[in-house]
């Protein structure tokens, strides 16, 4: 009986080649977007969960308000750690990591460099960091690998890049002047380990370890616990713990905030905060949210609901146009449903041969779909950020998943033709040689139709909302300029030399300004506490205030074309070692009304005071994803504490960049030539910073081009259905004098009030869903009624154009022929 269905089945499909090609081909996409999409999907969810620890491993956090600012971050003080440990015996163990800034790293032979490099993907971790996180280790021990100061562990990448085909273990990498010995040797660290790294070395061993023992206020490692068995998957127990901490901070940060001037009895009394609480490190990658974290190659959640959903619409989307076309062939396939009755068949039989149907053109779509997978995944994976291989198709039970999408869409798709065509009554059928069309069909082939454009209407809006809130981020007065801008890192390289060199590389000419600073924007930033000046005068004064900063020189305003709002720029005409330039975000939460002249005072140390000589326009050292926060620049002679790292800016006109460059690099090596020249553009740098949201609009774009697509194909379907029923009554109103604007007329008018139908549905979840997304910004567009305008008449359009085709030719086609044709 089957190989007799299979028979037909081809039979049908080899007869009908054209519309048996569109249905298989729009199942085909459909599916093949869904397999690309639960591939992403799978991705993301299999974020840090290779570690045979995972379930029992959680990131420390921050929960604080320091100054009026709120923090919630994946960073503790150094001694969370170790405290911790000690306190609570819920807690096994704990590890730390610290991101170390960029460092020349090169090899040494024969007592010459050789091979150096400017790394920037290093982290100094704790003794037992590869015991927690057991990452592969190509040689080595990972319980012994770090147990030295001048130790460190590469990866299979690394050692390659420095040693080519000889073993790397215990040869020496100079790390700046730093000689450390190689350990131990890693297999490249998998794609979807949220900590991304070259290099490990001693967290013990890092400059700042100085106050590493104390400071309870300094947030610059990430702290990671592994907690018992018992309460490791137990919310509640988790919870109970967590009500512990606050207990333990009191405790043991009593001296750290003392050394800041603050109390920590009287912070807190001023409504400041100081908490943590646990997150599961699996949940890191996708859950952070706003949760600031050192990593950058975190995910969404919200990305992977929304993507869930849209490969949900697009299956429901092919198998809706399966449904369409399968409907728009009814008439033809009427007569053979009457003879089969009439000869005796049953109507499950029909049932059966009809999903036998939809099954076989389910099969030839999974094949078309993998092999349309197979070619652009290359491409997705460009798009997407992703290294998805084409055997991730057949692992993990994937293929299962495969074999059971492709047997749901053919049954889902094939269910409503089949019980549709089956339940045809063959006397009418036969006699009359037409179809009675009912209302419960009616109403499903209307559903159908606003189903489709409801998804595509509302695609539509949040494709537009995607790309408006891209071009706003990337359009947005960011207070500075940041074309034409040269980066260029490492300048604390050039030690007593840095300003000779700025100097150097301004006569240069099309060079319009240069500046060193210890941070440019989106590099990072500096944050500290302060107090401001009390004044009589002023009303509702803050008592305290968090400042993040830079330290630059007096060319850097010029060089980034910041606006000075009042006061003066850094001069060297005065000694400003004690000069503060603020922002207007910094003088808003302060209170004053007129701040120049006024001061802030740093409690730590030797109690300095900061006069304030000017206020810049706010900004942006951040994406547009965080709130403007206060702000100041420091001159370079002004602090105390010794920055690691800095960078020297040069502003250029954009003219002849290639030979200005190859200048820069020129005098670069004469001052610097034991370090790599390396730069990066600016607004490069903020285009990098928004890639994610970037892909999301292109890949939201390419979808609501394919529903579009698919929904095309079902209404030219119905559109043809339409035609073929309604033949007989087109020849009559022809005969009868009916312009062919008037039959398009006839058969569009239904399906156009179906679209408007389908957008006063789409319109409100569309809504929804991106104001849901707009959430993630500090700075959302608003979402215009234009918009809604604009994807009504997409729809409109789209659907006039696809039933036009149709109803075009129906309109033109010979009333003589349509009249005896029936």
């Amino acid at each position: 009986m089957l190989q007799n269905y299979l028979k037909i089945a081809l039979r049908n499909l080899v007869n009908n080649k054209v519309l048996s090609f569109i249905n298989i081909a729009g199942l085909a996409v459909g599916m093949a977007v869904c397999l690309l999409i639960v591939l992403f999907i799978k991705d993301e969810l299999r974020f840090d969960t290779f570690f045979s620890k995972t379930p029992q491993i959680y990131q420390v956090n921050i929960d604080g308000n320091f100054g009026g600012s709120e923090l919630l971050g994946g960073y503790t003080p150094p001694p969370a750690g170790k405290t911790l440990m000690a306190e609570f015996p819920e807690i096994e163990t704990y590890t730390r990591t610290f991101q170390i800034m960029d460092l020349v790293v090169s090899h040494e032979q024969n007592g010459k460099k050789d091979h150096f490099f400017d790394e920037k993907n290093i982290m100094a971790v704790d003794s037992n960091f590869l015991e927690i996180f057991d990452f592969s280790l190509q040689k080595g021990n990972a319980a012994t690998c770090l147990q030295n100061t001048d130790d460190v562990v590469i990866t299979e990448t690394m050692a390659k890049k420095y040693f080519g085909d000889s073993d790397p273990i215990n040869q020496v990498l100079l790390f700046g002047e730093r000689p450390r010995k190689v350990t131990a040797v890693l297999k490249d660290i998998p794609s979807q380990s949220s900590m991304q790294f070259d290099f490990l070395v001693p967290i013990r061993s890092v400059q700042v370890v100085s106050y590493f023992d104390w400071s309870w206020v300094w947030l610059n490692v990430s702290t990671f616990v592994v907690l018992n068995d018992k309460i490791a998957q137990n919310p509640e127990r988790i919870r109970q713990l967590e009500a512990k901490f606050p207990a333990m901070i009191r405790k043991h940060a009593q001296y750290a905030f003392n050394r800041i001037g603050q109390p920590y009895d009287d912070f807190i009394k001023k409504g400041g905060k100081w908490a943590f609480f646990l997150q599961p490190f699996q949940d890191v990658h996708l859950h952070s949210g706003k949760i600031s974290v050192f990593y950058e190659n975190t995910g969404d959640i919200k990305q992977v609901y929304m993507f869930g959903i849209i490969a949900i619409f697009i299956i429901l989307l092919a198998c809706v146009n399966f449904m369409n076309l399968s409907t728009a062939r009814s008439l033809k396939r009427a007569k053979e449903v009457g003879v089969r009755k009439t000869l005796g068949s049953f109507q499950s039989s029909l049932i059966k041969q009809f999903l036998s149907e939809s099954l076989l053109y389910s099969f030839m779509a999974t094949v078309l779909a993998l092999a349309i997978i197979s070619i652009s995944l290359p491409w997705f994976n460009q798009i997407s950020g992703k290294a998805i291989a084409f055997n991730a198709l057949f692992e993990g039970g994937f293929g299962l998943f495969i074999v059971l999408l492709m047997l749901t869409t053919g049954v889902l798709a094939g269910s409503y033709p089949a019980f549709y065509l089956a339940s045809f009554k063959p006397v009418e059928v036969l006699k009359t040689n037409s179809i009675k069309t009912g209302i419960a069909h009616l109403l499903v082939r209307n559903g159908l139709v606003v189903f489709q454009f409801s998804v595509s209407t509302a695609l539509i809006i949040c494709t537009i909302v995607v790309f408006q809130q891209l071009r706003f981020t990337q359009n947005k007065d960011l207070g500075l300029t940041k074309e034409n801008v040269i980066v260029i890192p490492n300048a604390q390289r050039l030690d007593q030399s840095q300003e000779a060199f700025r100097q150097e590389i301004a006569r240069i000419p099309n060079i319009i300004h240069t500046s060193i600073s210890t941070n440019v924007p989106l590099s990072g930033r500096f944050g500290d506490f302060y107090l401001p000046e009390q004044h009589t005068g002023d009303k509702q004064i803050a008592k305290d205030l968090t400042l993040f900063s830079f330290m630059t020189d007096d060319e850097f305003i010029k060089t980034l074309d910041i606006k000075l709002m009042k006061g003066r720029d850094f001069s060297k005409e005065f000694n400003d070692s004690t000069s503060v330039i603020l922002n207007e975000a910094a003088v808003k939460k302060i209170g004053w009304k007129d701040p120049i002249g006024k001061y802030i005072e740093y409690p730590g140390g030797d109690m300095q005071r900061f006069k304030v000589i000017g206020v810049v326009k706010d900004f942006d050292v951040q994406t547009v994803h965080n709130v403007m926060s206060p702000f100041a620049l420091f001159h370079h002679s002004s602090k105390t504490y010794q920055e690691s790292n800095s960078y020297v800016l040069a502003r250029t006109s954009g003219e002849n960049v290639d030979k200005v460059l190859t200048t820069i690099e020129k005098q670069w090596k004469s001052y610097a030539p034991g370090t790599p020249f390396t730069y990066t553009f600016l607004d490069e740098s903020f285009a990098k910073a928004y890639q994610r949201e970037q892909r999301t609009g292109v890949v939201f774009g390419i979808f609501t081009g394919l529903a579009i697509l698919i929904a095309c194909l079902g209404l030219f379907g119905l559109i043809a259905y339409m035609a073929e029923t309604k033949t007989k009554e087109i020849g009559i109103r022809k005969v009868m004098g009916a312009s062919v604007s008037q039959i398009i007329m006839l058969l569009s008018k239904g399906f156009l009030k179906l679209v408007i139908v389908s957008f006063v549905i789409a319109a409100p979840a569309a809504w929804w869903a991106m104001n849901q997304w707009l959430t993630g910004f500090a700075y959302p567009i608003e979402i215009s009624w234009w918009i809604y305008v604009i994807a009504v008449s997409m729809a409109l359009l789209i659907a006039i154009f696809t039933v036009s085709f149709q109803a075009v030719k129906a309109a033109l086609m010979n009333p003589v022929k349509s009249l005896k044709s029936e």
